[in-house]
């Protein structure tokens, strides 16, 4: 049986090693290559296929009518070589005819328009009829195939919210989101004051007179906005929950259960990806750092050029650390790039080593399996220029070498070293608290062109990373015992707090680092009464009298810049104005004197949006009162810390020395080049 296998959700013991996998598309070739490409597979090293999450119009050619043999014998053909299967539900892409019979299960746009078929993901959320189908084809697939020894896994749909696709403005939404309004408040006079609707005259007298939130004149309400993206969010969740339950029914005769997964993506935000991992064993994302660096990185130019073939020292690992999360420490890479993509500004070729790098760093996040898209490059269509890791003609590509170098790499480690497995999977030394609400927030209403969450949270994950700390993320939702694992947690820009959070501040013996915009909201989008950050007195003695927000080349500097540097350090993009009460301490003032850092016992607070230097420079300070040993480390050179082992990864051009004294080399050398991998037993 496969390495996926699980007793019950969450609940089975960790793998010992980590195992690659491969996106194939047995449908796009002709039946004498699936023997040999399972064959070849085989001798990669490759033990895991993903199949069929894009095959409905093949599976049910026309209503009702099935065509399961494809798919039977492209089974077998893979399981017969040993080969595990994740199976794709196919609901991301409907079929012509059932859009042409149901045409109202098209996704409309914020502009009020119908996207047309033709391309994927051409659904909405909200659409009952498709809701229908998608239970009947999910059924259908799980009673085949629920009981089959080789399906191991199972995906559902695929890559939710790409293309923007969580968020629909159908009429369908609008039904369902009166229907969650009304469960949610009950008396349309309770949703009035939530809303605050007695401003410019926005009082609605029913559930059913309430419209989407866009196509107004100017911006609308941010409470109506926040409903909307919860709802949304919900629609996502129990659209996913469907077809966990179907596949649970039919694979519940099973020795040994198999996995449910959905792939994730890259700086996604259309749902709450905590709500949708609730209902899955084991989430996945699909990684391309090359496509991410051009298509979803905040870095100028020059950042950009610098790491043109390498990707973001930092965006992959943040990933992999959220979606540990996300999956209460179980994980995997569902899709990773293995040569140019094809969807980006500009598409480069990974530098030789890069590959192999990121597989690495991936399995040192405690991935659980790295999967390749694709097996072979497709000759036609939309991705035809998306790299697999065979060329159309089924030569090799640059990068398979590099693949098969991983796979013995991994194979020796598992051998002799099965520990370092185990312990990629343990909590890091600090944590940050992540949650897609106040991402939703802040995306509401900003108040600066610069303000984004998630990039305030990669501030602070890649400062914590720059000096060789081990993260975790934790949700808005932890538990104390959860907050008690770590020397620090970090909470940037977590819009509300609750009753329950108040209660874990006054208790953890975390150094807890709070703001900017912390509390800054109620959970209706107003502000405190009692003003933010919406703490007692007794745990943090501040209130905030007035924000402003900063163009993107302002800086505020502190007063005390260190003469070492040969510019002004501070604050960027955000600065609260505050009054500070006697229980507290102003630790670090600005230039103009008010209070950039603020001390209460076990909490820090920060005023602003801390610039890289002067965010470096505190995190490092706090992790030395912590006790926690920080490095400083070249723009570039990254280390995985984790119990008596380290992996060192260069995502940079320049060669490093590794201080390797004591220590025994298991992969790789002391002298890490450019996209070396280096692992080390301490």
């Amino acid at each position: 049986m496969g390495f996926l296998m699980t007793t019950q959700k969450n609940n089975s013991a960790l793998n010992k090693a980590a195992t690659l996998g491969v996106c194939y598309y047995p449908e796009h070739w002709d039946r004498a290559k699936w023997q040999g490409d399972a064959e070849q597979m085989r001798e990669v090293g490759i033990t895991l296929v993903r199949l069929a999450e894009f095959s409905w119009a093949l599976l049910e050619p026309e209503a009702g009518k099935y065509d399961w043999q494809w798919l039977d014998d492209s089974i077998e053909t893979l399981a017969n070589e040993g080969l595990s299967i994740i199976l794709g539900t196919p609901t991301a892409t409907p079929p012509k005819w059932l859009i042409d019979t149901y045409p109202e299960i098209l996704p409309v746009g914020i502009d009020g328009q119908v996207k047309k078929f033709g391309s994927r993901r051409h659904y909405c959320f909200s659409s009952e009829v498709y809701r229908q189908h998608c239970q009947r084809i999910v059924t259908e697939m799980a009673n085949r195939y629920g009981e089959h020894p080789a399906v191991v896994a199972w995906q559902t749909d695929n890559e939710y919210d790409c293309h923007d696709t969580a968020v629909s403005y159908s009429d369908a939404a609008l039904k369902a989101f009166q229907l969650w309004l009304a469960n949610k408040y009950a008396d349309i006079t309770a949703l009035n004051k939530a809303w605050g609707n007695v401003f410019w005259s926005m009082t609605y007298p029913s559930f059913a007179a309430i419209e989407l939130p866009n196509q107004t004149v100017t911006e609308a309400n941010p409470a109506h906005w926040m409903d909307f993206r919860r709802f949304t969010s919900d629609q996502v969740v129990s659209f996913n929950r469907e077809q966990t339950e179907i596949i649970r029914l039919a694979t519940a005769a099973r020795a040994e259960k198999a996995d449910i997964t959905h792939n994730f993506m890259g700086r996604i935000f259309g749902f709450d990806h905590f709500d949708v991992g609730n209902d899955i064993d084991i989430p996945s994302w699909d990684s391309y750092p090359l496509g991410f660096l051009e298509d979803r990185s905040d870095h100028d130019r020059a950042f950009r050029d610098k790491f043109y073939r390498a990707g973001d020292p930092d965006f992959q690992a943040l990933h992999h650390d959220l979606y540990r999360a996300v999956g209460d420490g179980r994980w995997g890479v569902m899709e990773q790039q293995p040569g140019p993509v094809n969807w980006a500004p500009y598409n480069p070729a990974p530098r030789a080593g890069m590959v192999r790098l990121w597989s690495w760093e991936a399995v040192a996040h405690g991935a659980e399996f790295v999967s390749y898209f694709r097996w072979r490059q497709a000759p036609f269509a939309q991705e035809q220029m998306h790299a697999g890791l065979l060329l159309p003609n089924s030569e090799p590509s640059p990068y398979l070498p590099e693949i098969q170098q991983f796979a013995k790499e991994l194979q020796q480690v598992s051998q002799t070293d099965i520990d370092f497995f185990a312990t990629s999977r343990e909590t890091g030394s600090v944590a940050i608290v992540f949650d897609y609400p106040s991402a939703w927030a802040w995306e509401i209403q900003p108040q600066g062109q610069a303000f984004d969450y998630f990039a305030l949270v990669f501030d602070v994950y890649r400062a914590c990373r720059s000096l060789g700390l081990s993260v975790d993320f934790i949700s808005a939702d932890a538990t104390l015992a959860q907050y008690n694992r770590y020397k620090m947690v970090f909470a940037p820009g977590l819009f509300t707090v609750t009753e329950e959070q108040q209660a874990i501040f006054a208790e953890t013996t975390a150094c807890c680092v709070l703001g900017p915009r912390f509390g800054s909201k109620t959970k209706d989008f107003s502000i405190p009464e009692s003003l933010p950050p919406n703490l007692s007195e007794s745990l943090l003695d501040v209130k905030v009298q007035q924000v402003e927000s900063l163009s993107p080349d302002t800086v505020l500097p502190l007063a005390d810049c260190d003469a070492e540097y040969d510019y002004e350090y501070g604050l960027q993009y955000w600065r609260e104005y505050v009054t500070v009460g006697s229980q507290a301490t102003v630790t670090q003032v600005l230039a103009d004197g008010s209070a950039a850092v603020i001390e209460q016992q076990n909490i820090r607070y920060l005023t602003g949006w801390p610039d890289e230097t002067m965010l470096n420079k505190l995190i490092k300070t706090l992790a030395g009162e912590q006790g926690l040993k920080t490095l400083e480390l070249p723009e570039g050179i990254r280390v995985r810390q984790l119990g008596s082992y380290q992996l060192w990864i260069n995502y940079s051009d320049d060669n490093y020395e590794i201080d390797s004294a004591g220590a025994e080399l298991i992969v790789g050398d002391s002298l890490l080049m450019a996209s070396g991998v280096t692992l080390l037993k301490i």
